[in-house]
């Protein structure tokens, strides 16, 4: 414990080391509700008095360790005062955010991105009240006007804003009348500041620490200036072009399967006008007549061959529950098919690599350092495949696909299979993604995979009174950032970190109740809350730079979600505010018709979420293939 104490002021695992050691508390489920527990400022207050008023051994070490986590972004006087006031101080404060801490490719991993969704099955839907509203209501903001919004039949997306710059936008002067709301005591620590002891000298020294408001402005500024913005309206203008000009390998030599797929296209390309249909709802499409007819080519005529080759965990094991259940649930489904799949590789159109990038991350269970091991099992694999048949060598790989949700699949693939059509969660058309070859595909969060179709729904709009919601953990930069300016600001907004206890609706039932739902990127652009968003009902706000949302070349986004520029996030309220209700309302419509293309079957149902990828993969195929 003194190691641990001695090295508590930079190392955050020593911190929690620390705590639970305090705590008393050695099994896992009591650490994490200790840890939980602490986030809190009026909870940390009161270990802060605990630490002081007793004798640990380097109490003073332990109590700056335990603050430093909590960098306020006012002055020091008006510090003393929030120390025990709730809505003042996490409102300006990061938090001490302890959830959810395995590595990605910069140190971390957002495979349990989901501390915000409550630990058992009683988190599902209940009655309930609604949440109390909370106070700090943002004044004196003028009306956002329409004319920054586009409008068009389909949607909207948030026009850049003239906003002021991102960095130096905190004021970290003392302002006292910023925060009229001051408990009992901390009005008492103000009134007696000599009360405070050693706190107070502490409390000076924390003002300007790293973890303070000003660094996650800067690290944001920063970060958007290192990484290009390509809007949702270039990403567009990107497939079309991507059409124009197929960037796939031409067969050595001209097959039966390549005469079909020729046919095809062709038949697609001259689809009959389609202006209405039972089953499909036109403005959810870029164009319904080609992906009507698409998909009708697709059910008859798509041949898939799986390889056999591959031992289990990491080839033809699928898992079904969690956050990257998309590619398990893919693999389980096309390996059952009998409809798709073909024995005889020579009828086969396309070729499937049966792994998963889940399994290949835990089973070799190596660090953020070693990627080059993982990609070197894709080659070994790439090389059995090539040497006994001669699919392969024919195209390059541009007739074999792979189904990848892991964070890490882009970086995993792209050197050994970056010819294949990858259809990937993490779909960041600034990092390596092919607009045009590769597929977005969607993020499902499966909690049950018996039925993973449990607590499908959401109030109808009346009975919505959230403007909007989110909760999660704070990864990545775009979060805080979020945080900071909508954290406890507005009864309309509710924006939180992992969603306190104290709440009296739990993360499902807000998404239920919640008009707009924030789909905010955490480490990486992908997000399970635009699933999640569109499984409840709720109009999916999407603040992700240069993600590519899913089935994104059949889809038109605009017309049932929300875009919003990350820099944008100081005029979020104004922006959803200038949505008309009317259509909202429309775009609320169009939430619930396209939903049936995001839900998993244990039998595959037409236009779920199997066949909508499947779909995918086939449509950016047909339109790579050209004549020799």
């Amino acid at each position: 414990m003194a190691e641990a104490l001695s090295k508590s002021g930079s190392n955050r695992s020593s911190v929690r080391a620390v705590c639970l050691a305090v705590s008393g508390v050695n099994h896992p489920t009591d650490q994490q509700r200790i840890l939980d527990w602490l986030r809190y400022s009026p909870r940390m207050s009161y270990l802060i008095s605990y630490i002081q008023s007793s004798s640990l051994p380097y109490g003073n070490v332990l109590l700056l360790s335990l603050l430093s986590f909590k960098s306020p972004a006012v002055g020091n006087s008006t510090l003393v005062h929030n120390l025990n006031s709730t809505d003042s101080v996490v409102n300006e404060t990061e938090g001490i955010d302890v959830r959810n801490e395995i590595r990605s490719e910069s140190g971390r991993d957002a495979a349990v991105d989901y501390a915000e969704y409550a630990d058992s099955e009683n988190s599902l839907e209940k009655d309930g009240k609604s949440g109390q509203g909370l106070s700090d209501e943002n004044s004196g903001e003028k009306s956002y006007s329409s004319s920054n919004v586009s409008s068009g039949k389909t949607g909207f997306v948030a026009q850049p804003l003239a906003s002021p710059p991102v960095s130096g936008i905190i004021n970290l002067k003392t302002d006292q009348s910023a925060n009229p709301q001051i408990s009992p005591l901390g009005k008492e620590a103000a009134e007696t500041p000599q009360k405070a002891g050693d706190l107070v000298p502490l409390l000076n020294n924390l003002v300007n620490s790293t973890r303070s408001t000003t660094m996650i402005v800067d690290a944001f500024a920063k970060k958007k200036r290192l990484v290009p913005t390509t809007p949702i309206s270039e990403m567009n203008r990107m497939l079309v072009q991507s059409r124009a000009s197929s960037r796939a390998m031409r067969p050595r030599l001209s097959s039966i399967r390549d005469q079909e797929l020729l046919h095809v296209k062709s038949q697609i390309e001259n689809a009959p006008i389609v202006k209405s249909d039972r089953e499909l709802y036109a403005p959810l499409y870029r164009n319904i007549s080609m992906f009507k007819r698409s998909y009708e080519l697709m059910e008859t005529t798509f041949k898939v061959y799986i390889y056999s080759e591959g031992d289990k965990p990491v080839f033809h094991q699928p898992k079904l529950k969690g956050i990257y259940a998309s590619e398990g649930w893919f693999m389980k489904l096309i390996e059952g098919s009998k409809q798709f799949v073909v024995t005889d590789p020579t009828k086969a159109h396309m070729f499937y690599l049966p792994f998963s990038a889940l399994m290949l991350r835990s089973t070799l269970n190596v660090n953020s350092q070693k990627h080059k091991n993982l990609a070197d099992v894709l080659k070994n694999y790439v090389n059995l495949i090539a040497g006994k048949y001669r699919f392969w060598n024919r195209t390059g790989g541009a007739d074999h696909f792979l189904v990848a949700c892991h964070d890490w699949a882009p970086q995993e693939t792209i050197r050994y299979m970056g010819t294949c059509i990858r259809a990937l969660c993490n779909a960041n058309v600034a990092r390596g993604f092919n607009l045009g070859k590769d597929v977005s595909s969607p993020v499902t969060m499966v909690r049950f995979a018996d039925d993973p179709l449990r607590s499908l729904g959401g109030k109808p709009p009346s009975k919505r009174p959230f403007l909007t919601f989110f909760a999660g953990s704070m990864h990545g930069y775009v979060r805080p950032f979020l945080l900071q300016y909508w954290e406890n600001k507005d009864p309309d907004m509710k924006i939180f970190g992992p969603l306190p206890s104290s709440e009296k609706l739990n993360y499902i039932q807000y998404m239920k109740r919640s008009k707009y739902c924030i789909c905010a990127r955490g480490y990486e652009v992908h997000t399970p809350r635009v699933v999640e968003a569109i499984f409840h009902e709720c109009v999916p706000v999407i603040i992700s730079d240069n993600y590519v949302p899913p089935f994104f070349n059949v889809l038109n986004w605009e017309a049932f979600s929300v875009f919003i520029l990350e820099k944008d996030i100081p005029n979020l309220k104004k922006i959803l505010l200038s949505i008309p209700k009317k259509k909202y309302l429309e775009l609320q419509k169009r939430v619930k018709k396209v939903q049936k293309h995001f839900l998993w079957h244990k039998n595959p149902l037409k236009y779920d979420v199997f066949h909508m990828t499947l779909h995918s993969i086939w449509y950016n195929r047909v339109f790579q293939i050209n004549a020799r």
